[in-house]
């Protein structure tokens, strides 16, 4: 079976959705005849095969507002013969050039998360996306929760539930070098110690963290990087927490899991929906970390809930985020108690091998049993 993965961008590229596209062609590439088209990040058009997948990247003249400007892309797409195009949103190039042409059939949506930057892309290119959602075979979402809120989701005719899933062993290890890691994060960071990790952007809302460990007891330590950097520097150093939050910048794959496992505590203050689910809770139940983080209206609640994994705050509440630190971090036995269920909950529904065993199934059916399709809502079982 032929499928083709229309993507905004392709790893080595970094982000959520890039990992999310790898692993899914990657992790049926032995069963499949997968391709991918995306982005390129540089002039050039480039066509390749990485681990059992073909990547094409179109090349990019630059962008405008994080919209790359390829101008080859749709035709690479239109020329890509399939039995199944999954278009992984938001991605308006990608998805404007199915609009006019699928060169398929059967087309899934993968819906990451609603468009929100800039406030005028929901009003014209919204619009296009509505049609796209309500002809797709199927709609994926990442979490009941996104199904429930997105307007754009709503349209769809079908909605499967296929929860991201990352490889848990490998936030587990518990190898030498990864045991030597932790000692001297611990010698070198003083405890408690509370983690961040992500791009340093607005929606993230590390302003707020950074404002909550005003009356946070213990070490904030950032891993990532981002535009935001200076401004939250400044932000750092004006409220006298210089010696108390930590800039680590770009912490490699490799080596997280040990910053993870010399954490106390985990956290992901995001204020606004573009946090759709945050992955990077997954990698901290994972190595059994309680986490902290915010009720939006996505998956993020749903990923860590409230008092099962960890604590859920109001998003832009800096108050209250200090507070459910402080009482994780004060609160042994409670902290204990929800970092088991944190690992416990990520084995049950966030494993690699699930997703891609889900989204085998959903696209398997579409594609060989349509006739078995319900005329509602398709929804994978998870709790």
């Amino acid at each position: 079976m032929r499928v083709l993965h229309a993507a905004k961008f392709y790893p080595p590229v970094r982000g959520g959705m890039e990992t999310v596209v790898r692993d899914l062609a990657e992790g049926t590439a032995a069963d499949w005849d997968v391709s991918v088209v995306a982005a390129h990040e540089a002039r050039g058009t480039v066509i390749e095969r990485r681990h059992g997948v073909r990547v094409v990247r179109a090349s990019s003249w630059g962008d405008s507002h994080s919209v790359p400007i390829c101008p080859s892309l749709p035709f690479h797409l239109w020329r890509s013969a399939s039995d199944c195009v999954v278009l992984h949103e938001p991605n308006p190039l990608a998805g404007s050039a199915l609009f006019l042409r699928t060169p398929s059939k059967r087309l899934v949506v993968w819906h990451h998360s609603d468009l929100v930057r800039p406030s005028w892309a929901p009003h014209t290119y919204g619009k296009l996306q509505a049609a796209l959602y309500r002809r797709a075979d199927c709609v994926i979402v990442s979490s009941p929760n996104l199904a429930d809120a997105s307007p754009l989701v709503q349209q769809a005719r079908r909605v499967a539930i296929v929860p991201f899933g990352i490889p848990l062993a490998r936030y587990r290890r518990t190898d030498p070098a990864t045991r030597a890691a932790v000692e001297a994060i611990g010698r070198t960071i003083p405890g408690p110690r509370i983690l961040f990790v992500g791009r340093l952007v607005y929606y993230k809302g590390l302003h707020v963290l950074i404002d909550a460990m005003a009356s946070c007891r213990g070490t904030l330590m950032i891993a990532g990087d981002g535009p935001l950097e200076a401004d939250l520097r400044r932000q750092v150093a004006a409220r006298g927490l210089t010696d108390r939050v930590v800039f680590l910048g770009h912490v490699s794959d490799a080596d997280l899991p040990s910053h993870y496992q010399a954490a106390d505590v985990f956290v992901l203050p995001s204020i606004a929906k573009t946090e759709a689910f945050g992955v990077v809770q997954l990698e901290a139940m994972a190595a059994g970390r309680a986490v902290v983080s915010t009720n939006l209206p996505t998956g993020v609640p749903w990923v860590n809930q409230d008092g099962v994994s960890g604590l859920v705050v109001p998003p832009g509440d800096a108050d209250a985020l200090a507070t459910a630190l402080n009482r994780l971090i004060d609160d042994d036995v409670l902290r204990q108690r929800l970092s088991r269920n944190a690992a416990s909950r990520a084995d049950v529904v966030f494993s690699l091998e699930s997703m891609i065993g889900r989204f085998k199934h959903v696209v398997e059916t579409i594609v060989r049993a349509p006739e078995q399709l319900e005329s509602g809502l398709v929804r994978a079982t998870a709790s």
